[in-house]
């Protein structure tokens, strides 16, 4: 008796096309955007609709920039990401098909030697092959988490008693794939 085994196609991240962006409440009044520059990713799917899928992705600290090269260098300290001893933010989940085009996320977050369980929502866009013959695939990644929970405790007080920097973490990555060859 034989029995099938199906077998998993790879996909690694496009870095060219894929955008990882986070958003922070300054002062309880303003949002500051930030974006990581350098990260690397694959997924595996045994499916064309990658549910089930197995995902794994890493980004490097260093490459943080919120546009202001001052409180980058804060994010990259001890008071925050501590890169220099924490120099990537790593994920490992599974993809689980929810209905039609949405998705969850569901796996383990580490930043600064912390691993937590997160559950992010996602929107598959779908595939295409593009002009040069390589079958692509998109998704829209949405998730908040604390970042206490993962030992980024800094904060100040305002004169009011209002604290400088969110706890809530918003997370937004446009993602591409790309087929292995």
């Amino acid at each position: 008796m034989s029995t099938a085994t199906a077998v998993a196609t790879k996909w690694n991240l496009d870095t060219t096309h894929t955008e990882v962006q986070f958003k922070v409440k300054h002062l309880v009044i303003a949002t500051v955007t930030g974006f990581f520059k350098k990260f690397s990713g694959s997924v595996e799917s045994e499916t064309e609709d990658f549910d089930g899928a197995k995902v794994n992705f890493s980004l490097d600290v260093n490459s943080i920039d919120t546009n202001q090269a001052d409180r980058d260098g804060h994010l990259k300290s001890a008071d925050f990401f501590a890169a220099e001893q924490y120099p990537t933010l790593d994920f490992t989940g599974t993809l689980k098909k929810e209905s039609g085009n949405d998705y969850k996320l569901d796996g383990a977050l580490t930043i600064r030697g912390t691993t937590k369980a997160v559950v992010l929502d996602v929107e598959f866009g779908g595939t295409m092959v593009d002009p040069w013959g390589n079958t692509k695939a998109g998704f829209e990644i949405n998730g908040k988490i604390n970042r206490k929970d993962f030992g980024l405790n800094w904060n100040a007080l305002t004169e009011a008693g209002g604290m400088v920097v969110s706890e809530d973490v918003k997370i937004h990555i446009n993602a591409e794939l790309a087929k292995a060859q």
